[in-house]
């Protein structure tokens, strides 16, 4: 589990708006106890309302900013009038109100008459400057003061950009950068005290460069987006959807505040304008997903809704469009190169914008921070950017941007000349990956202490073993690593075989095997699209031996000679829950979404999904004896697909056991789950076989019933309760069980494996499957 360190466990919160609540949530997650404080409003009755009004909608909040219900308990709510004292007990105090400077100011000195001595105190301000915040200030604050800036939501979004000041104390730093990277799971990134630090500064130029380029090359709301999205691997939103998201009305202040701090000769200030149509919009209200629209809304005249975008020009809406620009097909086909070489106005709008941009960042360093590096990792951890503005120069080409600047009249930064000259802004030597300094020097991208990451290990080495689905990396010390690498890491018969090929290789050589993956996610299942094919072509025999070949496959890793432990992050559904559940212990990121999700799609679990949860949940210390309360509580899980928001809900389902790991920063997750497979090699000895004593017809006669009553409410459609009873078939143990005569594994996989083919060959399956397929969203038939 999480731990912490010496110097910050209680962590008091100083401002209940969405940023402060969402701070202490996260704290709390991390296992902290919090302190949420906030003003007393006139005449309330209840002088912490504020406080405990945020943490009520911190329950409700979507995303869910708790990883459990549980750990609201962990933060107490109260008042600054009040509750100022409780300060002293605390080791980090955030502040975390309205940016204005003499409001902070104030505050900071009815804090450090409470505070204990040497506690820290931060700003989660974004845009004023360190030095002022500390100005006239006593030295002894001043050394125990710092910027900590998260990004909304604290939870989710991985970036805290930390700024210390020249009077910081340095084991201060230290201590919070340890706590923020291993407690709170965040990529700290140490910025200077310049405006907008790194994140901001050079993500308000591009929305900028992107909104005022829409307007002047003449595209719609929904051109835009489908150009500054996925062709730059930026979050499918686009420009106009992430403002949409973020509101509206921030835009307007975050660019007064850079305004205000930026020289004049900045490229920023060449580039804003005033949008009458932003003006006009947050004026009447449309400020985005928080008001009543913003540049997309939901039109819900007659009982419908629709999409619509607004026309940037005339300023009313439309339904929105699919963009048919040319450019947009070729960014499909040719990815980046193809958009930035296309010759109508999407390309020419892709070119001036990311021109612009990738200059404007390579253009502001040593200004913003000491290398490449500290860039790249804040915009992709701070705007969910795949790549970092100089990792994207280097898949365009430094020299091929410094002929789309040339056409387009834009400026080159010296740096960038140099990359062109050098031949980029990062190489591979010696298995090293290395980054261009401002010197002209190459250097070393060094790694905190105790992280691996995947990406070196493939650097340096060739893969032990690998087919078109799967690879298997040597992590050193006897460990191999079993990647999956389909799209959206689905299962097929390729991995299948080489998990049976893993099996002989660390049998014979190695001492344990590891599951991992860095793609957004550990796998989504099993490959819907080839199981829809076979099952419309007929091909029986080769879906049966699919289903019988990953029980075969999952249960080898189950019972192998050595450990096997899965390190999942993202989403694990179906065949990788099934994955896990089969695994000698899990490593999980805090923020792994886990679920048997079969349903939804028509089905059962089918590769031991079914046995191994009811296994799990039968066997648990803390849930009820008997036969009935494990199958009851599988059948509700399984049959209403339900999905863990995270590794810790995952722990309360019973994915999960509680001896398992988890771990908050995803760049550690993989040394953990090496360091936790080696712990279990000492010694190790495989499960025995169990087998389980489970209810038959009576335990059947029990869900039938149940089943009936949702269906008689009109909860449950039609083939919601075909497939409802053969889960329950499966979870009960078939008509002839007897709780006298358990069940062995064996016999409860091939009633996994008949109930799956009957669904397989029903015609409501296979439309679910279809629909599933073409939509990404359930048919409810």
């Amino acid at each position: 589990m999480t731990q912490q360190t010496a110097e910050i466990k209680k962590v008091a919160v100083i401002g209940a708006g969405v940023m402060g609540a969402g701070i202490a949530a996260h704290c709390a997650n991390a296992g902290l106890e919090v302190l949420l404080l906030d003003i007393v409003p006139e005449g309330a009755e209840d002088r912490s309302v504020i406080a405990k009004t945020a943490l009520k909608k911190l329950t409700k909040a979507t995303p869910a900013a708790f990883m459990s219900q549980r750990f609201i308990t962990r933060v107490t709510p109260g008042n600054i009038d009040d509750d100022l004292s409780r300060l002293a007990e605390c080791d980090w105090i955030v502040e975390v109100v309205i940016e204005r400077l003499d409001i902070k100011q104030d505050l900071y000195r009815k804090i450090d008459k409470v505070r204990k001595p040497g506690s820290l105190v931060s700003s989660n301000t974004s845009t004023l400057p360190l030095a002022k915040l500390v100005d006239g200030l006593p030295d002894s604050f001043r050394r125990d003061f710092m910027i900590t800036h998260f990004f909304n939501p604290p939870r989710y979004m991985r970036l805290l950009e930390v700024v210390p000041g020249p009077d910081t104390r340095q084991e201060l730093f230290e201590a919070l950068s340890n706590v923020a990277d291993r407690v709170l799971g965040k990529g700290v990134v140490e910025c200077k005290d310049t405006p907008g630090f790194i994140a901001n500064r050079i993500g308000t130029y591009w929305l900028q460069a992107a909104v005022v380029g829409a307007l002047d090359h003449g595209l719609t709301v929904e051109e835009a987006d489908a150009i500054m999205g996925r062709p730059f691997g930026f979050p499918k939103t686009g420009v106009f959807g992430l403002i949409d998201l973020v509101g509206l009305d921030l835009m307007p202040y975050v660019d007064a505040s850079l305004a205000a701090n930026l020289p004049e000769n900045d490229g920023y200030m060449a580039l804003r304008r005033e949008v009458p149509l932003i003006t006009k919009m947050i004026e009447t209200g449309y400020t985005g997903r928080k008001g009543k629209g913003g540049f997309y809304r939901l039109n819900r005249d007659n009982g419908k809704k629709v999409k619509q975008a607004i026309d940037l020009l005339a300023g009313d809406y439309r339904d929105a469009a699919t963009p048919q620009l040319e450019s947009i097909k070729q960014a499909k086909a040719l990815g980046m190169a193809g958009l930035l070489t296309s010759e109508d106005r999407g390309g020419r709008y892709a070119a001036a914008v990311m021109g612009g941009t990738l200059a404007y960042a390579a253009g502001l360093l040593p200004e913003i921070a000491d290398d490449i590096v500290a860039v790249d990792e804040a915009m992709r951890l701070g705007y969910n950017w795949k790549y970092g503005p100089f990792e994207l120069i280097d898949l365009i080409g430094p020299a091929k941007l410094l002929e789309i600047l040339a056409q387009t009249g834009q400026a080159a930064p010296d740096f960038l000349n140099l990359a062109a000259e050098r031949g980029g802004f990062y190489q591979v030597q010696d298995g090293q990956l290395r980054q261009l300094a401002p010197d002209g020097g190459y250097r070393p991208v060094e790694r905190p202490a105790g992280v691996l990451l995947l990406a070196d290990i493939k650097r340096q080495s060739q893969p032990v073993a690998k087919n078109g689905s799967a690879s298997l990396w040597d992590l050193g010390d006897g460990v191999l690593c079993f990647e999956v690498h389909t799209k959206m890491n689905a299962l097929d018969p390729d991995v299948v075989t080489l998990i049976e090929k893993a099996v002989k290789l660390v049998r014979a050589k190695h001492k344990a095997l590891v599951f991992y993956n860095e793609g957004s996610n550990f796998s989504v299942g099993a490959n819907l699209g080839l199981a829809l094919f076979a099952a419309n072509t007929a091909l029986w025999p080769m879906i049966e031996a699919m289903i019988e070949g990953g029980q075969k496959a999952y249960r080898a890793l189950k019972y192998a000679p050595f450990p096997v432990v899965s390190a999942p992050s993202g989403m694990a559904l179906g065949g990788g829950c099934e994955l896990l559940l089969h695994s000698d212990a899990v490593q999980a990121n805090a923020e792994s979404y886990v679920g048997l999700v079969e349903v939804g799609v028509g089905l059962i679990p089918g590769w031991g999904g079914c046995t191994e949860l009811l296994g799990r949940l039968s066997q648990h210390k803390r849930r009820p004896k008997g036969p009935m309360p494990a199958v009851v509580e599988a059948f509700e899980t399984i049959g209403t697909a339900k999905v863990a928001q995270s590794a810790f809900e995952a722990m309360e389902l019973g994915f999960l056991s509680e001896s398992d790991g988890i771990t908050f920063n995803r760049d550690r997750l993989l040394a953990d789950a090496k360091a936790k497979a080696l712990a279990l090699v000492s010694d190790y000895q495989p499960p025995e076989p169990r087998a389980l004593a489970l209810p038959g017809a009576s335990g059947m006669a029990t869900l039938t019933s149940a089943l009936r009553d949702l269906a008689l409410r009109g909860l449950a459609t039609p083939h919601d309760q075909v497939v409802a009873r053969e889960l329950a078939l499966v979870l009960t143990g078939g008509p002839g069980a007897d709780v006298t005569a358990p069940l062995d594994e064996e016999q409860l996989l091939a009633l996994e494996r008949q109930a799956f083919i009957r669904l397989l060959k029903t015609n409501a399956t296979l439309a679910r499957m279809e629909q599933m397929l073409t939509t990404g969203k359930p048919l409810r038939n």
